[in-house]
């Protein structure tokens, strides 16, 4: 015959119902902020890599500018004028004639996202990219006050998070009218005067 158990013994078997039913909503709220924090970190790492090709972007006009320093002013786009996503520059830029023309439409292109295709789409540009170069400051070369031209490059995008409205023009109610997700880089190219006394 076997000998009786005592209660204490009884009590520590096996795990209740009410146990498991708690580790699982434990489990539950974890897994929710894990998948919150997987979403975060997508959107994260997508702003970081448009940031990344808008650097791309402006370098490579800055570039261009400073390759054909004696003709920067033919880079000036007119006013309220941007190149990339919906502009009319030819997706074929060879037929273009070298110089300013042809550095713009292949800018163009970049911006569009043409150096990266999946399936005949372009992929590898930012949301909505575009670029504008203006005048900041016309050449002077008149004796004793010897002005450098100064133009700046901008690349505007549309970013996945609402931030502060960029100073920078470019792009400007281009995103949905919410001028917190744009995003803008800009650098200023000086070109000097040399030989002006």
């Amino acid at each position: 015959m076997l000998a009786p158990r005592n209660d204490r013994e009884q009590s520590q078997r096996g795990t209740t119902m009410l146990e498991v039913l708690v580790t699982i909503v434990i489990l539950a709220f974890g897994m929710l902020g894990l998948a919150g924090l997987q979403s975060k970190i997508f959107v994260a790492e997508m702003e970081s890599y448009q940031r990344a090709q808008a650097v791309l972007l402006l370098n490579d006009m800055v570039e261009r500018i400073n390759a054909n320093r004696s003709v920067a002013s033919t880079y000036v786009l007119g006013a309220g004028t941007t190149l990339g996503t919906g502009d009319s520059q030819p997706a074929d830029c060879s037929g273009t004639a070298a110089g300013a023309v042809r550095d713009k439409c292949e800018w163009s292109n970049a911006l569009k996202g043409a150096a990266e295709t999946s399936g005949g789409t372009k992929v590898g540009g930012m949301i909505g990219a575009l670029g504008c170069v203006t005048l900041v400051q016309a050449q002077d070369a008149t004796a004793g006050l010897c002005r450098p031209g100064v133009y700046l490059v901008t690349v505007a995008w549309q970013g996945l998070n609402a931030t502060s409205i960029p100073s920078a023009t470019c792009g400007q109610n281009a995103y949905g009218g919410d001028e917190r997700l744009r995003r803008a880089i800009s650098a200023r190219v000086s070109i000097g005067l040399p030989s002006c006394q």
